[in-house]
């Protein structure tokens, strides 16, 4: 990490620059003050540590107390280790599960660059495509991540090793499993191991079908709890990972059960057709309704909170 000794550093200057009697003495101070400077430098580097990025070594805070997240897609994942943050996109203030904990953060981009100075952070995190990179890294040292290069679960263990926080990463994917798989269990148990389960969102006046590994509550239904997917869902979102869906065609990719990851901004009038209220899934009370806007992403916080939905519509409890 950058450390900048403004003062020591110009005083060394011109120590060394001075000509003439009292030089003996000069170089005293001058080598005084050098030692002062190296010392302070070792003293900052013990405070830091180098976390192997996917675009090399970077120097970070051992105990970061300022952190900006650029991203919607990791704010949660660093929140649930305890890490302040000072900074975030305005998706995720706006979520209506972070909203206590962000509630006096500044809602910033990768354009902002001058809020960004003045949150004075001591550590910024993006993904890989974010603008003014250079810039931010003369702020902060910034670390990006490509999403979706790892899985959601390794994802959370490599922002713990970021944070300095592995241990914890690691512990709350153990038991996010354990809890998930018992969960799974006894849905399975309960509403068949053949029966199938569709993640439909309203957003942007438009109904979409979600496949694998979209958030929405995917990696839980379709990887922990393994449940089915209707086939026409698995064969729509091969390519793209979702589809854009008419009222005319949902009965076809409806599975038994239907999380409906609802936006309240959104027009919701197709429920009251007698096209969607003839769908099987919708006649025999299987279709669980959501805040889209709490469900959209996969980090523990999010991930926590879908499984107590799940476990509270499937099961009851």
């Amino acid at each position: 990490m950058k450390k900048y000794f403004s003062l020591p550093v110009l005083l060394l200057v011109l120590l060394l620059s001075a000509c003439g009697g009292g030089q003996t003495n000069d170089a005293k101070n001058a080598d005084q003050i050098s030692g002062e400077a190296s010392a302070s430098n070792s003293a900052a580097k013990s405070d830091t540590f180098t976390y192997q990025s996917e675009n090399g070594p970077v120097e970070v805070p051992k105990n970061p107390q300022r952190v900006v997240v650029l991203t919607r897609f990791l704010t949660g994942n660093v929140m649930a280790l305890g890490v302040p943050v000072v900074g975030a996109d305005e998706m995720s203030i706006e979520n209506p599960r972070f909203q206590d904990k962000l509630k006096d953060v500044e809602a910033v981009s990768d354009e902002s660059v001058e809020k960004i100075i003045e949150l004075n952070p001591d550590l910024i995190v993006g993904l890989s495509n974010i603008k003014n990179i250079d810039k931010l890294k003369q702020i902060a040292p910034t670390v990006t991540f490509t999403y979706g290069k790892v899985d959601y679960l390794t994802q959370q263990i490599e922002i713990g090793k970021l944070l300095n926080k592995e241990k914890e990463a690691k512990a709350w994917v153990d038991d996010f499993k354990a809890r998930a798989q018992k969960a799974g269990e006894e849905i399975k148990a309960k509403i068949g191991s053949d029966a199938t389960v569709s993640v439909v969102e309203t957003f942007n006046k438009q109904l979409y079908v979600y496949g694998y590994n979209f958030g929405r509550g995917t990696e839980i239904l379709y990887n922990e709890f393994k449940l089915g997917m209707p086939e026409k869902v698995k064969e729509a979102t091969a390519k793209d990972g979702y589809l854009a869906l008419s009222t005319e065609v949902l009965k076809d990719y409806f599975g038994d059960y239907v999380i409906l990851s609802k936006n309240a901004d959104e027009d919701s009038s197709f429920q009251k057709t007698e096209t969607y209220k003839n769908i099987p899934a919708v006649k025999n009370n299987h279709v669980f309704e959501v805040d889209a806007k709490s469900f959209y992403f996969n980090d523990p916080l999010s991930l926590d909170y879908q499984l107590d939905f799940f476990i509270k519509s499937f099961l009851g409890k």
